[in-house]
């Protein structure tokens, strides 16, 4: 990718160099039909087109609450061609919670699904309740049967398997339930000549923390962050080439899918293999099918891989070249079944929101270390500090467990609009990840669990991951996490509550048994005295299980 000689450069550049270098490739394919890369480049050009017609400016902030189509790329690029800032919305949040990032980024336009519209125009009145600008809406038809837009090149060419594209939509108007259609306004607009340069430390991107542990807070991720993790990830640890074709099956909302997938695969120039919702059967159907050479996806998609196949022994087996895990731990056992069954080396690693989002991975220029999460990538750096020490950093030596800090050229601008929250957490020129963990003598780190998470029973420490990784073995556990529950005498007692096996009854004799199982494997202080049962472990829009929910349930 160029950089603008006078040192400006913008994200937008990810997409435009590829359209330039492989405008006839594939970009996207989704629902059978293809979107090549001098398509979606023009296509994200006459949105930026509408939205400045519209009065969007450089530096506006543009918040998308969009579903996983190639609507979403095509108005995320046309935002940044204009200089603007993306807000991602993820569209499982609720219209108070929508109301609540469009309060806090300073959103002036929203970009929402049809389906959405409802709920975006209640959360579009609660944000403007107060004292501000008006917050101007777009709507768009995303629904898997929504057509092409317009003719000529902004129209899908025909899928890989000879599939014919949809038919152009019926325009019977440019507006739905009163709200102008950006991808009708887009199919007429005359498409915008390039994208702005942006000095290096503009904000591209405001990303809003899942809230696991707290009302969401805005990262701020500048262009030269953004660029800079794509650029050294796409060569390693992702190794991403034109060749290669990704399924796309993480919210695009969300870092992981938006800035390792969406952004890794438009910067090699590979292809962005689209599911709009990820559902296990489905996705190993559509990697066998595209041959995909490439996964990327969260422990809890693996789990549901791995029981989709096994639901299906004689169904289609997708033969992967490499896969990726991360946005939390991935339990050895899994990654290794995952290994055996579709023929590849699985790679975890680790990043944060905050973070652009890679701190560290497995490579292949080292061997792999499961239960590891590799070594920091180019240009980051990774330090391990005491936890309990505010105001400053202490770094800790040799393979001590303490908090893991960070430093580098990906660590966000800030909190938006949160002076107070920044300060909290870029200490000493490092951010603070609030995760526990330790670097070995190779300079692999391995995360033990959250600080928050921690469990001190009897004044001996417990990491939840470690009992989790030992729990996970029981052939009666389909699933478990471990959390801390009050305790008159320990202070917290461990509490495992664990999703059963098929045909496993959920009863006390099993929670015995898994007590018992665990004693005989891990310290008196670590094994679990109390077991519950659940069908399901509640997941948050990032699909890390929710534990704080599970503390409210079982804590009291």
């Amino acid at each position: 990718m160029r950089v603008e000689s006078d040192g400006m450069l913008s994200v937008a550049a990810v997409l435009a160099e590829s359209a330039l270098r492989r405008p006839d490739h594939p970009a996207v394919v989704h629902e059978g039909r293809e979107l090549r890369y001098g398509e979606l480049w023009e296509r994200a050009r006459r949105h930026a087109a509408v939205l400045r017609a519209a009065g969007t400016r450089p530096g506006d902030r543009v918040a998308l609450l969009l579903t996983d189509t190639p609507h979403f790329p095509a108005v995320y690029f046309g935002v940044l061609a204009l200089g603007a800032v993306v807000v991602p919305v993820h569209p499982l949040l609720r219209a108070g919670q929508i109301a609540h990032v469009l309060r806090d980024s300073g959103a002036r336009t929203l970009v929402c699904s049809a389906a959405m519209l409802p709920q975006a125009l209640t959360a579009v009145r609660d944000a403007t309740a107060e004292p501000g600008p008006p917050v101007a809406v777009f709507t768009l038809d995303d629904a898997p049967s929504a057509a092409a837009e317009g003719p000529g090149p902004g129209r899908p060419a025909a899928g890989p398997h000879g599939t014919p594209p949809e038919p152009a939509c019926e325009r019977t108007g440019e507006r739905t339930d009163g709200v102008p259609r950006i991808d009708l306004l887009a199919a007429r607009a005359e498409p915008v000549e390039g994208y702005l340069p942006r000095a290096p430390g503009d904000v591209a991107v405001i990303l809003y923390t899942s809230g696991t542990t707290g009302r969401p807070k805005g990262a701020a991720l500048t262009h030269l962050n953004i660029v800079m993790n794509l650029m050294t990830t796409a060569r390693s640890p992702f190794d991403m080439g034109p060749g290669d074709r990704l399924l796309g099956c993480l919210p695009l909302s969300h870092t992981f899918g938006q800035l390792c997938g969406m952004g890794v695969c438009f910067l090699a120039g590979a292809t962005l293999v689209l599911m709009s919702r990820f559902e296990a059967r489905r996705a190993v159907e559509l990697m066998a099918a595209h041959d995909c050479t490439v996964f990327m996806g969260v422990p809890t998609m693996y789990l549901a891989l791995l029981e989709a196949v096994a639901a299906d022994p004689g169904g289609p087996r997708p033969r992967l070249d490499r896969a990726y895990s991360g946005g939390s731990a991935l339990p050895v056992k899994v990654l290794e079944e995952v290994q055996e069954v579709f023929g590849c080396t699985v790679y975890e690693g680790y990043g944060l929101t905050e973070t652009s989002p890679v701190v560290a991975y497995n490579q292949k220029a080292w061997p792999t270390r499961p239960g590891t999460v590799g070594r920091p990538v180019w240009g980051v750096e990774v330090g391990i500090a005491r936890p309990d020490v505010e105001g400053r950093i202490e770094l800790l030596p040799g393979a001590a467990v303490g908090e893991v800090v960070v430093r580098g050229h990906n660590v966000m601008a800030g909190y938006h609009g949160r002076p107070d929250a920044t300060a909290e957490v870029l200490v000493d020129g490092w951010f603070r990840t609030g995760d526990l963990g330790r670097v070995d003598a190779d300079g692999c780190l391995t995360i033990v669990d959250r600080k928050k998470d921690l469990v001190v029973r009897g004044g001996y420490n417990v990491y939840p991951r470690e009992v989790e990784e030992v729990l996970v073995h029981h052939p009666a556990v389909a699933r478990v996490a471990v959390i801390g529950v009050p305790d008159r005498v320990h202070g917290e007692e461990v509490c495992a509550v664990v999703v059963p096996g098929p045909g496993r009854v959920a009863d006390a004799a099993l929670a015995a048994e898994i007590t018992a199982w665990a004693r005989e494997r891990i310290a008196a202080h670590q094994y679990p005295r109390r077991v519950e049962f659940l069908p399901e472990l509640p997941l948050g829009i990032s699909g890390k299980v929710l534990k704080r929910e599970l503390a409210a349930r079982f804590g009291s």
